[in-house]
């Protein structure tokens, strides 16, 4: 037990992705169970956490303010910055007057110790490692589901893939798995307290194998196998990891939703060329097909970057027309922000701002219409939904829900009703 610890208010704010939430949560976990009270970030705290990121420079320019605001709400907290912001510049926060302790990843699981011997008026170890020499999976795990139906569970961490955009094998590291024991001990848990859809998330998680030899579909079929959990989601995955033998495997499992985000990036191969990204576009829609034919409509979502540097216009109409042709669920689309520290930015032919909005609203059009085509293709069909929520409109109760296929559905709730069952509808 950490004395330093006890009855001291502590705030945590979350930026960036599925993992970073999961390990605030983690966090939050961690040091309640040490005495402290953690309270609302706008609140005063004696401890303010910001679990950073640094995706993009706008995501180290949030990270700088909120450390900024923390400080402001009570001069005289401890702030401490943690994460992927700080692995990527940790000289330039050092000399940040707001900051006073930095953390980097893989060792937010000791932010107890830290803060501890901080407290005591010590200087904290090991706050900060060379991440890309690390080898050890950081062990850390959620006691206490923030949502009551749907819980992401963090199993894989760090990126061998080096895309010329990306800062993150630079910030997280080398490819490192959790033992899959240890994730279905966490999921029972979670599922003992009501949880029933797990979401398996990671950094990279395609790549998932463990040190005693479970990849991805062991991992699937594991926490699948955990009597009170109705439904398992997977994060982002490559197009690699879509084989025969993976989707015979999940196939055969009702639990497993259809609903796949696959990332694709551009639908160029002269632009995934120069994103370092290891598939082509025929690649990719050939394994759209694959699951396809194992699934009735799968809900098959991505993501795009608009504007990548040397993008022509002849190469964003290929994009275009493939993603036409792709008609996926949905696509989140971004406009390509330079990041220091990756070779995207330091390419020619850097493109103007004007055009990366004018790409973007083209295919935001498109996602939209085909988002529409798609969850109409099952109007009048009987589905069912996870009720995540009861909301009273003008006198009358309505039930709020996921299709398997994460279609959002508002329905009126049927006598008997209940949160966090599952239930058939009509669309």
């Amino acid at each position: 037990m950490y004395v330093n610890l006890c009855k001291k208010k502590v705030a945590v704010y979350t930026l960036g992705c599925k993992v970073n939430q999961y390990e605030s949560d983690s966090m939050q976990d961690l040091l309640a169970s040490e005495g402290c009270e953690i309270v609302a970030f706008d609140d005063a705290a004696d401890i303010y956490i910001i679990n950073t990121c640094s995706v993009t420079n706008m995501a180290e320019r949030k990270s700088r303010q909120i450390i900024n605001r923390a400080r402001k709400r009570n001069p005289s907290s401890v702030v401490v910055a943690a994460g992927c912001y700080v692995q990527a510049a940790a000289e330039e926060l050092k000399n940040n007057l707001a900051v006073d302790i930095l953390v980097g990843n893989n060792r937010k699981k000791d932010m107890a110790r830290i803060l501890d011997e901080f407290l005591a008026n010590r200087e904290p170890l090991d706050t900060l490692i060379d991440i890309n020499a690390e080898h050890e999976y950081e062990s850390m795990h959620m006691d206490k589901p923030r949502e009551h139906c749907r819980a992401f569970v963090k199993v894989q961490d760090g990126c061998n893939n080096f895309c010329t955009y990306c800062i993150i094998p630079y910030t997280r590291g080398r490819i490192r798995s959790r033992l899959l024991s240890e994730v279905v001990l966490e999921v029972e848990n979670l599922g003992k307290q009501g949880v029933r859809e797990i979401v398996i998330t990671g950094i990279n998680l395609s790549s998932y194998s463990d040190d005693e030899g479970h990849d991805l579909l062991d991992l699937i079929q594991a926490v699948s196998n955990v009597d009170t959990i109705l439904r398992v989601r997977m994060g982002s995955l490559e197009p690699r990891v879509i084989t025969d033998r993976f989707l015979s495997g999940i196939s055969e499992d009702k639990k497993v939703c259809p609903h796949f985000h696959l990332s694709l990036q551009s639908a160029c191969n002269e632009t995934l060329k120069r994103m370092n990204r290891h598939y082509t576009i025929e690649e990719y829609m050939e394994t759209c097909e694959l699951i396809r034919k194992y699934y009735d409509r799968p809900a098959i979502t991505t993501d795009v970057i608009v504007g990548f540097p040397g993008e022509t216009d002849e190469e964003f109409e290929t994009t275009r027309a493939n993603l036409e042709k792709l008609n996926l669920y949905e696509m989140h689309i971004f406009k390509y922000s330079r990041r220091k520290g990756t070779l995207a930015d330091t390419m020619p032919d850097q493109i103007p701002d004007s055009t990366k909005e004018q790409r973007s609203n083209i295919l935001l059009e498109m996602t939209k219409r085909h988002k529409e085509a798609y969850e109409n293709s099952f109007s009048g069909e009987e589905v069912e939904i996870l009720v995540e929520e009861h909301e009273l409109k003008d006198g009358v109760c309505y039930m709020k829900g996921h299709t398997d296929r994460y279609i959002l559905v508002d329905k009126e709730a049927r006598e008997g009703s209940e949160v966090n069952k599952i239930e058939k509808v009509t669309l």
